[in-house]
């Protein structure tokens, strides 16, 4: 069989990011500034407890993490005299979050495909409320099911506690999957979260989250025909940090969660081309399948190489093609070489084995 009807059997289409948002911590000092600069330039994307605890200081920072030789944000929460916002009492709330005011790209609207990325690290003793503990959500602005979230991510105690992925498709929340929290705590995860937004049967989710030394896959989940909607929604908003119920507060801690690099990427999904079906007929990879290196053949040296997997994530970007690519340790399966140049793009599949 030729080996790109291979590939169009696999799958039929890549995803390419075409608009990127990035918050990344840069050093102590300015921490909302920085926040406010990417999320909402001018406004407001922060929720926090300061009112009610002024004399703390800002509940979020940035430090210095040995483990990824980076800087990182740290987001307090208090047991007292913290709340949510000066507003509810039998809650806290410490969160950054995209609104109405923030770029378009950060404000997922029907027909959109979007893919949120970033890194979180769990205390070793991290604890976490019987009710909740959010950690993320996707959550509708407008509308008459804004008052529910759409995904939210939370922790839950119990024996064990979990980690549990919840949705709501109107407002009633069902789990959709869930965990064992152990594996996720005193580790830095990186969570990667696609959407395509879409009403009845129309939506696409998938979330995979890793631990970021090694890559091992610690969570994964995948709805291939869902509602990612909410009835006459503007648009839906990421939100992170902790959100967690005071009800059972003797379960409690003063916790420091750990949050990096930020991503809100928005993505159009590309056919995938052969050399049948573009103006670059002499462009391909060999050896094709392959268990190894490859080289790129009939593509000029100025062109821009990423490569994707065969769920459209990007694992490798900015090649130079004008050396051989190193897949010895990729996993075998299909990959998508994608090449960007003078505003055109080429694709071609690669089957490793």
């Amino acid at each position: 069989m030729n080996k790109y009807l291979c590939c169009f059997l696999l799958i039929l289409s890549v995803n390419i990011g075409v608009a990127q948002v990035v918050l990344s911590a840069d050093g102590p000092g300015n921490t909302y500034s920085l926040i406010t600069s990417v999320l909402a330039p001018g406004h407001n994307p922060i929720e926090t407890p300061d009112c009610s605890h002024n004399a703390f200081g800002d509940h979020i920072d940035e430090v210095y993490d040995e483990d990824l030789g980076a800087h990182v944000f740290r987001f307090y929460m208090h047991v007292t005299p913290d709340d949510d916002r000066c507003i509810n009492f039998d809650r806290q709330r410490n969160e950054i979050k995209s609104y109405n005011q923030s770029p378009d790209n950060l404000l997922g609207v029907l027909g959109e495909n979007v893919e949120y990325r970033w890194k979180f690290k769990l205390d070793e003793g991290f604890q976490s409320s019987p009710k909740f503990t959010h950690i993320h959500q996707l959550k509708a602005v407008g509308g008459s099911e804004a008052s529910m979230p759409l995904l939210t991510l939370t922790t839950r105690l119990g024996s064990p506690d979990k980690l549990q992925l919840r949705y709501a498709e109107t407002l009633s929340q069902i789990g959709w999957a869930e965990t064992d929290l152990t594996p996720f705590k005193g580790v830095w995860c990186e969570a990667t979260e696609r959407v395509t937004y879409g009403d009845w049967g129309e939506g696409v989710y998938s979330l995979i989250i890793k631990k970021v030394s090694d890559n091992t896959v610690l969570f994964t989940y995948t709805n291939n025909s869902t509602r990612m909607w909410k009835t006459d929604a503007d648009f839906i908003r990421p939100k992170w940090g902790i959100y967690r119920s005071l009800e059972f507060s003797e379960n409690l801690r003063d916790e420091e969660v750990l949050f990096a690099d930020f991503s809100v990427e928005e993505f159009t999904v590309l056919p995938v081309q052969t050399e049948d079906t573009d103006d670059k007929a002499d462009l391909r990879i060999s050896p094709n399948p392959t268990s190894g290196i490859v080289s790129i053949i009939g593509m000029e040296e100025n062109a821009i190489l990423d490569i994707y997997d065969n769920e459209g994530r990007k694992i490798k970007s900015g090649l130079n093609i004008s050396e051989p690519v190193d897949m010895i340790f990729f996993p075998e399966g299909t990959y998508f070489f994608v090449f960007k140049l003078e505003g055109q793009t080429y694709t071609r599949c690669v089957l490793k084995q």
